[in-house]
């Protein structure tokens, strides 16, 4: 798709900005039956936005769980239900249906709100991540910082700063002149091969300082995280091992399941296949909000109580609901 390019003669008045109508996103290069791995992202979607959901409804119908720690929680579901809608729906009609042409606003959109929702996902564990740390290092004191007024600053000041950052990347990228190739190399309008497009025409250098700063947002709080879990050890050492690993093992899986994948590509991209990225990110985009509200509902016992009392409410009133009707 080389022949998809804006015309290099506009570069002649270098005072003006070449916004093209369209941009053809090239997806996967040359592996057949690809259908059958979009329909199988079309499942785990579904999977995701009925979990996602199903976690969200037990925490607001359950006055039990309307605790500092369920605001993360419920935080991490609604972004993980976004994220995901973000991304699969349009994936699917581009690649599926052989839409490929994304128009310039429609590209720009959608990168803003997909890593919009993948920063969140970061901020999220992070919060999470120091949820546990007050909990088994300062348990004395744990009802005195982890608070809901605490929980929400938390929170709302990572949408701030998640949100601030996109519009930055966005607008970077509404700077630049696309006079050559309109080919993203990804399965979406993705941020680091959409302004690259524009490197020989234009200047990719804050572009270039923004995919630091949004790489940054993904590094710094896995280094956060794990530096907690170091403080969580030494302090396994004087309370019982057990009880504390059970609180920490559902937050383990779920930063494991979302930062490998995601730092494993983009410390090696420059030697990873186009295939093998795409199938990556595309992977880490939809496995992480489909396992998150398995992996609490299964391994937190709160939740597990709490969806239990609801399953069982709900057939006590279809119950009661069938009775009267006979």
């Amino acid at each position: 798709m080389s022949y998809l390019t804006s015309d290099p003669n506009q570069t002649d008045n270098i005072d003006t900005i070449i916004r093209p109508p369209y941009f053809f996103i090239s997806g996967f290069i040359d592996i057949p039956h690809m259908e059958y791995y979009y329909v199988f992202l079309c499942f785990v979607y579904i999977i995701s936005l009925v979990g996602n959901t199903f976690v969200m409804m037990v925490i607001y119908m359950d006055n039990s769980l309307h605790s500092p720690k369920c605001i993360a929680v419920f935080n991490l579901a609604f972004t993980d239900v976004c994220g995901s809608t973000a991304m699969v729906p349009k994936l699917l009609d581009t690649f599926l249906f052989s839409r490929q042409l994304i128009s310039y606003n429609q590209c720009l959109t959608s990168l803003f709100f997909i890593f919009l929702f993948l920063n969140m996902q970061s901020f999220n564990l992070t919060i999470l991540s120091y949820d546990r740390l007050v909990a088994i290092c300062c348990p004395l004191r744990y009802h005195m910082m982890v608070t809901h007024r605490s929980m929400f600053q938390l929170t709302g000041a990572a949408w701030a700063l998640a949100v601030f950052l996109m519009f930055l990347a966005v607008f970077f990228i509404t700077r630049l002149s696309f006079c050559r190739s309109l080919v993203i190399n990804s399965y979406f309008c993705d941020h680091g091969p959409l302004f690259r497009l524009a490197a020989p025409c234009s200047d990719v250098v804050p572009n270039r300082v923004m995919g630091y700063l949004i790489a940054t947002v993904l590094f710094f709080p896995m280094v956060f995280i794990i530096s907690s879990y170091i403080c969580i050890t030494h302090a396994l050492f004087t309370i019982t091992l057990v009880r504390a690993l059970k609180t920490c093992t559902s937050h383990l899986i779920l930063v494991a399941i979302f930062y490998l994948p995601v730092n494993f590509t983009y410390f090696l991209h420059s030697i990873i296949p186009t295939n093998a990225r795409i199938i990556n990110l595309s992977l880490t985009s939809v496995l992480p909000p489909m396992l998150n509200p398995i992996i609490y509902v299964l391994k937190t016992e709160e939740f597990k109580e709490s969806a239990k009392k609801l399953l069982s409410k709900r057939r006590a009133q279809r119950a009661e609901v069938l009775h009267q009707s006979t």
